[in-house]
């Protein structure tokens, strides 16, 4: 069995049940137990040489689980939840009890990734519009609204504030000028940009952050970068992100930063990519968070792999370029192997010729599809021609497919494809699939409205709700603030 990552948020205690469990399981013969036993325990010979596991002890069951989950022994697992939990920060659930003072102005001033919005922005605005002694309350503060004047003063007298956690998230200043999104200067002028470079010249760490659900580090250069799944209307970018990001560079800051790439993934913009790949990217050992958390943090390596494979399955060949451009491998050398094989491949399952293309020009292995491949691929890629050539040589060909992936239609609207969404409805998918959501829901989440439209007119439901949130499409358009498909959503009552 593969060893898996630790999940969200986890606790010592489960993990010694774990070991409880599994040492009455495997004395018990439990097969799975036993197979778990077999594939983690380095002296898993010994322990049954005499035809059982009768005497697994606990230190021998904590051992298995510890190595499951990717760690060399127990004691290595209980430093890194040390780790953890020195470094895990909540600051999208520190709000609910807050209604004003400090500790609510800066909630409200700063991206926490929990429930980020406009209007929270605005009541920071009118909370410093009424009571403009919060933007020099405290160091935090100071850091959020950019009073480099009062910072100075407050530093010359304690350098030390510089890199002193504190505020309601336990940030470092830093973080507070690097997740601030007020969007407005100081009387005087100053900026956050210009409040976090006087803190880097006081001491401040350019790789501070912190760790969001015990697995994700959340650094100052996430900060500045902002967006993520919830978008760049609910979570802007920095006011100066690319001038904030430089500044955080050359003061030390790793570009290796796996939560900045992974919330600027979602939109086909590259800018965070140019800069990173200027200062680095995808070399050297990856950072201080990497070096804290490597068995749940992805190499540089890897971080390619995951970038350029997303890029070639969501069709940013944009992206696909730059990446090779600077030195990125096509099939990303030493990767382990996936489900999916390689970028090569998922660009050829989605239909993203061009890519494939350009993967196989810069040396990617070349992969043969069979018949059922390459329907899909001619699906995916709206080619009607390929298409009707394939089910035409194999008339079942399209029923095999609708019955193996139905989800496919889902999958196609997830990405923009238009035309893959009216040759698969012809070819007779479902449109009204649902697999945990339809591809309406995908649509409207995404505020692509000429799909919304493509797909009401193939006969899409609205009134089907997503299988988690209970949800309609017009609950995923306003969730996401897409204001076009809610008002196209609104006008045809739903």
């Amino acid at each position: 069995m593969p060893s898996c990552e630790l999940p969200e948020n986890p606790d010592l205690g489960h993990l010694k049940r774990q070991a409880k469990a599994l040492q009455r399981a495997a004395r018990a013969g439990d097969l799975e137990a036993v197979a778990l036993v077999a594939e983690f325990h380095p002296r898993h010979a010994t322990l049954t040489a005499g035809g059982g596991l009768a005497g697994f002890s606990r230190v021998d069951a904590l051992l298995v689980v510890a190595r499951r989950y990717g760690f060399s022994s127990w004691p290595q697992l209980l430093r890194h939840m040390e780790r953890i939990s020195e470094y895990t920060r909540s600051p999208q659930g520190d709000d609910r009890n807050e209604d004003g003072g400090i500790n609510g102005f800066l909630r409200r001033a700063c991206l926490t990734y929990g429930d980020d919005d406009v209007a929270r922005r605005d009541q920071a605005r009118a909370m410093l519009s009424a009571d403009p002694g919060l933007a020099s309350a405290n160091i935090y503060t100071m850091a959020t609204t950019g009073d480099t004047g009062a910072a100075a003063r407050l530093l010359a007298r304690d350098p030390s504030l510089a890199r002193r956690s504190g505020g309601p998230h336990g940030w470092e200043p830093l973080l507070y000028a690097a997740y601030s999104r007020l969007d407005t200067d100081h009387a005087d002028e100053s900026t956050t940009l210009e409040l976090a470079a006087l803190l880097l010249a006081h001491g401040a760490d350019p790789n501070a952050g912190y760790l969001s659900n015990g697995l994700y580090p959340f650094t100052a250069l996430t900060g500045v970068f902002g967006e993520g799944e919830r978008g760049p209307i609910r979570q802007p970018r920095h006011r100066h992100s690319t001038a904030f990001a430089r500044l955080l560079l050359d003061a030390g800051a790793d570009p290796n930063d796996s939560q900045a790439l992974y919330n600027r993934q979602f939109l086909p913009d590259d800018s965070h990519l140019e800069l990173l790949f200027e200062y680095g990217l995808g070399t050297g050992s990856g950072g201080p968070w990497h070096a804290r958390f490597a068995a749940n943090h992805p190499s540089p390596s890897e971080l390619m792999r995951d970038q350029l494979e997303w890029a070639a399955e969501r069709n940013f060949p944009d992206r696909v370029r730059l990446m090779l451009e600077n030195g990125v491998h096509p099939d990303v050398p030493n990767a382990p192997p996936g489900a999916n094989g390689s970028a090569y491949l998922l660009a050829l399952r989605s239909g993203n010729t061009e890519i494939a293309g350009m993967l196989l020009a810069a040396g990617a292995n070349p992969i043969a599809l069979n018949t059922t491949q390459r329907l899909r691929a001619a699906l995916m890629a709206g080619d009607r021609a390929t298409t009707d050539q394939l089910t035409g040589v194999e008339p079942t060909l399209a029923n095999h497919m609708k019955a193996e992936e139905p989800d496919l239609i889902i999958r196609a609207a997830e990405i923009g494809r238009l035309d893959a969404v009216r040759l698969m409805t012809e070819v007779g998918f479902d449109v009204n699939h649902r697999h945990r959501v339809t591809a309406l829901h995908e649509a409207a989440g995404n505020g692509d409205l000429n799909l919304v439209r493509l797909l009401v007119e193939l006969g899409a439901d609205p009134t089907i709700t997503d299988t988690e949130h209970h949800s309609t499409a017009l609950g995923w358009a306003e969730y996401g603030d897409q204001r076009e498909v809610v008002e196209y959503l609104t006008s045809r009552g739903q």
